[in-house]
């Protein structure tokens, strides 16, 4: 049960591809982030990945009218459908085709999915258990291309369908006598997006090239009529094809058919008393000036405001008032094409996409203000740091930036720009308020967390690339390794003056690290050796370990009595730094199974063995060891033991490269692999391939599957929790005790009913006893709060030490999400104020929780202060205003007024002085 760990975030990746949405209360976003999604809280601030994936990146998202579910589709046409109230998978479905669009009718009962040329309307999964919770109910033909966008009438009567053959098709969601349907043209590109006007049948639609043309119906939505018979299916029904089938050549069901045609419905002789419906285009928009050539590329339209918003290639945006087309507003966002546009329920927030980027912004337009602006690292991430509180994570990039992301929140709250380079390494300071980067550009700098700027920049003599990073645990020394002069550089933290060049290696340094007990620097390079470098005799080498092979990385034990060397042969080696001898060794090649890209032309069998551990980490009690490299396998390793306990894998996403073992034969033809046959020429999203002779566009920006792997892996300092940059994204895993049983020292007398019964009897150390035995977290925070506060002091002083450590890491864990902050913050003090010197002797264990528990009252901290600060303004102006309020003063009064304040300051002048003298005279 200690390697529990569970999926808990992602982080540094919030927006890569698909739809936006928000919730029913508007004040969420939900953003698909590769296989994942992410519901980001604007309200509270917060983020949270479901642990819900698919096996490919995700497309596009439906979400329900009352919030409670979602379907998730991805590329393949493979959709899961997720209940975002209990975040578990419902169900699995597949399309067999890529779907471009799903929508939700506003009623709930019915979805509409657009694949290929076709729209399918599939009865909503209710509240009763079914077997197939899909059900097809009609199949509508009618567009030539692929359908690209849908939108419902209020009352769910109807739907309309966009495609890329410049057409869109108005359908009716039931048998309607005047509508079945009708389709639309006047445009002259494909249709980005089409939406109704609210209770009404009139609608607008938007094309590629910025055209938007409104059409205006000749019948209100209560004047369709309800078939009451059905049609004979020899019948061809207004001028169009329309059959019962249940069944479709390639053997999938289609339900009942209904196939348009382009010309417009004739008026047969049954239903001459019901006249058609009939679409007028009575106005036609243009987006851009003369002369500009900017596609359009993602629309939302408010029904209740009347507001569209539409998105760019350019990154613009802009904000009209329809039907008259009045420009409200117009920004630039982003040098990159916007992906989606979203609109809250309310109108005042938008929500934008930029997958170029991996960007997402949540706009007001009324306050022309940000409410959320978030955006990952733009290429792979290379290293992560925690903070000595374990409270925040330093993330740097292969785009030359540095962030720090809030643990709790899941958000980037600062981003420094200053590299001009890939960022190789990060370290936090043991002061937490300083962290420290290294750059291929040649410096190495170091930031302030508390006025965000770049206050210390390290150069070194002659230019070099820095490949790794260490700071001392005092935090006074930095030193960096270089790969292109194998030299090691130490600089001074307060002066920033260089002080030594270790010189020594015959290879690149691959990694540095510090001893954390002793004043010993350890360095690896791939010369086959680990150099200990003493800080205290004149920098001298104290001793050189010998490798088999190249080294990798390396990291010391919290202790510092061991240290773990990964070699590029696939195994960890572990020393004694004092003795300078090896102690153990794992070979860890065969628990990496790397898969095979689409280009190997080996087996992954032969490929592994040029695989190894390029991040290695102890855990907090230095008991085990975390390993990750170049697989979708993260391992951790018993050292006592020299076995493996536990392998994690991070991503089962099929959009990377080398995820399979195999590779599908039925993806072979006789000219390769058809994943490297690029698809989809001169969409937007895909690679588009220039005529012959044109020069215009950039044929090196090809799109790619990016391979599957892990840079940097580090345990929290509290140690229940982990975190790991991989190719996905900032994956964080902690231990979830809520989901497990893990008793301790049970027995048959140790039940839910004997805990209670004690407490009935106000035996409250025994309770305690008792429910930690059993070790459920509910049952423990019940007997808890059932204490009386003023019992705390006399039951912390009944323990026995073996629970007082218990009972500070289930504080520690509590007061996280506990509303009951004094009454815990009573326990936590009785508890170390009781116990201290017992638990000081046992420092070096209780460590971690004892990290935790600091980490949950910063945090606390943090939230009080700024809430009791907000209070006193707003009383002090609230007292400022009621005093001003009702008083018309002349301006004799207000003269007077600056009379008396002209005296009063004299009078403190005098006083003042006054003060001086005496204290002088004391003096």
């Amino acid at each position: 049960m200690k390697f529990a760990f569970r999926f808990s975030n992602l982080l540094g990746a919030v927006y890569r591809r698909g739809n936006l949405s928000f919730s029913k209360d508007g004040n969420s976003v939900i953003s698909p982030v590769g296989n994942r999604i992410t519901v980001f809280d604007l309200k509270n601030n917060k983020s949270e990945t479901l642990p819900v994936t698919t096996t490919k990146n995700i497309t596009c998202v439906g979400v329900s009218p009352d919030g409670h579910l979602a379907i998730l589709v991805d590329e393949d046409g493979a959709a899961v459908l997720v209940s975002l109230v209990t975040r578990a998978v419902l169900h699995h479905f597949h399309f067999h085709k890529p779907v471009s669009s799903i929508r939700f009718s506003p009623d709930g009962r019915k979805f509409v999915v657009t694949k290929a040329n076709v729209a399918l309307l599939y009865h909503a999964p209710g509240k009763r258990r079914e077997l197939n919770a899909f059900v097809l109910d009609k199949s509508y033909y009618g567009p030539y291309d692929e359908t690209t966008c849908i939108d419902w009438t209020d009352d769910s009567r109807c739907f309309v369908v966009g495609s890329k053959d410049t057409s869109s098709w108005v359908f009716g969601a039931e048998r309607w006598v005047n509508l079945i349907y009708y389709s639309l043209g006047g445009h002259k590109d494909s249709v980005v997006g089409c939406f109704f006007e609210k209770d009404s049948l009139d609608l607008y639609t938007l094309s590629q090239d910025g055209t938007l043309c409104v059409w205006e119906s000749d019948t209100e939505l209560e004047g369709l009529v309800l078939q009451r018979r059905p049609l004979r299916t020899s019948r061809p029904a207004q001028g169009g094809e329309e059959e019962e089938q249940r069944g479709g050549e390639d053997g999938e069901p289609r339900g009942e058919v209904i196939k348009g045609r382009a010309d417009a419905p004739k008026d047969t002789e049954e239903e001459s008393s019901t006249k058609n419906v009939r679409f007028k285009q009575i106005s036609k928009h243009f987006f851009n000036k003369e002369g500009d050539f900017n596609n359009l590329t993602a629309a939302a339209f408010h029904k209740d405001t009347h507001i569209l918003v539409t998105g760019f290639a350019s990154g613009v945006f802009h904000l009209h008032e329809l039907p008259d087309f009045n420009l409200i507003h117009s920004l630039s966002i982003s040098d990159q094409r916007i992906s989606s546009v979203a609109m809250n329920s309310s109108g005042d927030w938008i929500g934008f996409g930029c997958s170029g980027l991996g960007q997402l912004l949540v706009w007001e337009w009324q306050s022309e203000s940000y409410v959320f602006k978030q955006q990952g690292h733009f290429n792979n991430m290379a290293d992560l740091a925690y903070s000595p509180d374990g409270q925040y994570i330093a993330t740097g990039g292969d785009d030359g930036k540095v962030k720090v992301w809030n643990t709790s929140s899941g958000l980037c709250f600062v981003t420094f720009t200053e590299h001009t380079s890939c960022v190789t390494g990060v370290s936090f300071t043991s002061s937490g308020f300083v962290i420290v980067s290294s750059s291929l550009d040649g410096t190495v700098r170091a930031f302030d967390l508390h006025r965000y700027r770049n206050f210390r920049t390290f150069t070194s003599p002659r230019p070099a690339q820095f490949s790794c990073l260490a700071v001392d645990p005092s935090g006074e020394l930095v030193g960096a390794g270089a790969q292109d002069s194998f030299e090691v550089f130490i600089w001074s933290m307060q002066t920033g003056r260089l002080l030594e060049v270790l010189g020594g290696h015959e290879g690149p340094v691959s990694g540095l690290c510090f001893s954390p007990v002793q004043s010993v620097l350890a360095s690896a390079s791939w010369d086959h050796t680990v150099r200990l470098w003493d800080m205290t005799d004149s920098w001298q080498t104290k001793e050189t370990l010998r490798l088999n092979s190249h080294g990798v990385a390396l990291s010391y034990r919290p202790d510092g009595l061991e240290l773990a060397v990964s070699t590029l042969d696939g195994a960890v080696s572990f020393w004694n730094p004092h003795t300078a001898t090896q102690t153990a060794s794992v070979s860890g090649r065969h628990d990496l199974e790397s898969g095979r890209k689409d280009t190997d032309k080996v087996t992954a069998k032969q490929t592994a063995k040029g695989k190894s551990f390029t991040s290695l980490c102890y855990s907090a009690d230095g008991e085990s060891l975390l390993a990750g490299g170049q697989s979708k396998f993260i391992c951790i390793y018993s050292i006592r033991e020299q076995i493996l306990l536990k392998k994690f894998e991070i991503s089962c996403n099929l959009s990377f490269d080398a995820m399979e073992e195999f590779l599908d034969r039925r993806k072979m033809t006789e000219f390769g692999s058809l994943s490297l046959v690029d698809e989809g020429v001169g969409d937007g999203e895909g690679v588009q391939l220039s005529l012959p002779g044109v020069r215009r566009g950039d044929m090196s920006s090809r799109h790619f599957k990016p391979e599957i792997r892990v840079t940097s892996l580090r345990f929290s300092p509290t140690g229940r929790s982990w975190a790991a940059t991989t190719t996905e994204g900032l994956l964080v895993y902690s231990l979830d005790g809520a989901m497990l049983f893990d008793p301790y020292d049970l027995a048959l007398d140790v039940t839910p009913a004997s805990v209670r019964r004690q407490l009935s009897r106000q035996e409250w150390a025994s309770a305690i006893m008792l429910a930690f035995r059993l070790n459920e977290s509910k049952l423990t925070q019940e007997v808890l709060e059932a204490v009386p506060a003023n019992q705390i002091a006399v039951v912390c002083g009944s323990l026995p030490e073996v629970y007082v450590e218990k009972l500070l890491g289930f504080i520690a864990v509590v007061l996280e999400r506990s509303g009951h902050l004094q009454f815990y913050l009573s326990w936590a003090q009785n508890l170390l104020m009781l116990h201290g010197q017992n638990l000081k002797n046992r420092s070096g264990g209780i460590l971690p929780t004892i990290q935790a528990l600091q980490r949950t009252l910063q945090r606390h901290h943090e939230d009080l202060s700024k809430l009791c600060d907000w209070n006193i303004y707003s009383i002090r102006y609230a007292a400022a205003l009621s005093n001003q309020r009702g008083v018309k003063r002349s301006a004799k009064d207000i003269h007077s007024e600056e009379e008396e304040e002209e005296e009063e300051e004299l009078w403190s002048d005098k006083l003042s002085e006054a003060s001086e003298e005496e204290t002088a005279m004391v003096l």
